[in-house]
């Protein structure tokens, strides 16, 4: 664990406030990545090119008060229940780094929390896991189509040391991206984001991944098994594994790679979505599709949805210096 203070406590302000608007209200792009959670019924997304300038938001959902989270450095997307030990916490940017992941810090008894990790690393609650809850990440146009109905995070506005050359906080435009040269870069970590500064030119050990190369975490029990998405690409676009006595299928979808809990099927990917039970699934929101008989090979039978897991979302170099290298999937 190297912990690094880069600046003050929410230089870089979460939304600790937040309000929605429909979903066709957005006004950017329709390739934008939305994070996705469904509580109870109630859906709502959160761009994360309104997150890149915030990193957390602290809401309540189906009555359920979540913080959802994004680290940009380590591209990690976690949502969480608020709720430690019967407290609600509202969570804020410390202005640290642990191993270039956001360190969150509870207002409430001021522990300090890593992201990417969902444990409390300094303060009361060091040691304690937060409970990470179903999530997906898919691109705004799809968050509208598969969800017409939903509500979508509105521009929180104000000022972020993100949208900075410095470290004092400048007005949010959240048509510009000030990582965009990161995510392109061949570097990782923030040394390679702000070209100096706190921190040091990092060396990924793998020489068969990107270090920042898309993985999908999976940790249930005890055990933890990153899947990146070249991976399952290359697998044929579905994987199958076994995590903490889990059993949990992975869809690489044109929309994202999307986890679920895996009912045992034999699954493959086809045109149009996955067959698995001699039924054609869609890899993102884990439903049946209609599909004539014809096509099918048999008469189209509904199947109750597949169950979402909460897998995390996150670059391999992030997944690494939590997990080691022994803990990623290979075709």
């Amino acid at each position: 664990m190297t912990v690094i203070e880069v600046l003050p406590k929410d230089a870089i302000p979460p939304v600790y406030e937040p309000t929605f608007e429909p979903v066709e209200a957005y006004p950017y792009e329709p390739d934008d990545d939305v994070i996705v959670v469904e509580i109870d019924g109630e859906v709502r997304g959160y761009p994360i090119r309104y997150l890149t300038y915030h990193e957390i938001v602290d809401d309540e959902l189906g009555g359920v008060p979540i913080a959802v989270t994004w680290c940009p450095l380590c591209g990690s997307v976690l949502v969480f229940d608020r709720r430690v030990d019967g407290q609600t916490l509202t969570f804020g940017v410390s202005g640290k780094l642990d191993d270039d992941t956001l360190v969150m810090y509870d207002h409430e008894t001021g522990s300090e929390w890593k992201q990417s990790l969902s444990e409390g690393i300094a303060g009361e609650h060091e040691g304690t896991r937060l409970d990470v809850l179903p999530s997906s990440v898919t691109t705004y146009e799809r968050f509208r189509e598969d969800h017409p109905d939903a509500a979508v995070l509105e521009a929180p506005g104000g000022a972020s040391e993100t949208a900075s050359e410095t470290d004092e906080p400048a007005q949010v435009d959240y048509s510009e991206n000030n990582f965009d040269d990161y995510f392109e870069s061949d570097g990782f970590g923030l040394a390679a984001h702000r070209g100096d500064g706190p921190g040091v030119e990092r060396e990924f050990p793998l020489d068969w991944l990107d270090p920042k190369t898309v993985v999908v975490g999976l940790e249930h029990d005890g055990d933890a098994v990153g899947l990146p998405r070249p991976e399952v690409e290359a697998a044929g676009g579905v994987v199958s594994v076994t995590v903490g006595g889990a059993d949990v299928v992975v869809f690489a979808t044109d929309h994202g790679t999307h986890a679920f809990h895996d009912p045992g099927y034999d699954w493959e990917a086809t045109r149009g979505g996955f067959r698995g039970d001699g039924a054609l699934w869609d890899g993102v929101t884990g439903e049946t599709v209609d599909e004539p008989a014809a096509h099918s090979g048999e008469a189209y039978r509904q199947r109750d949805p597949l169950e979402r897991f909460p897998a995390i979302r996150l670059f391999a170099f992030g997944w690494v210096d939590n997990h080691g290298t022994d803990a990623l999937f290979r075709a």
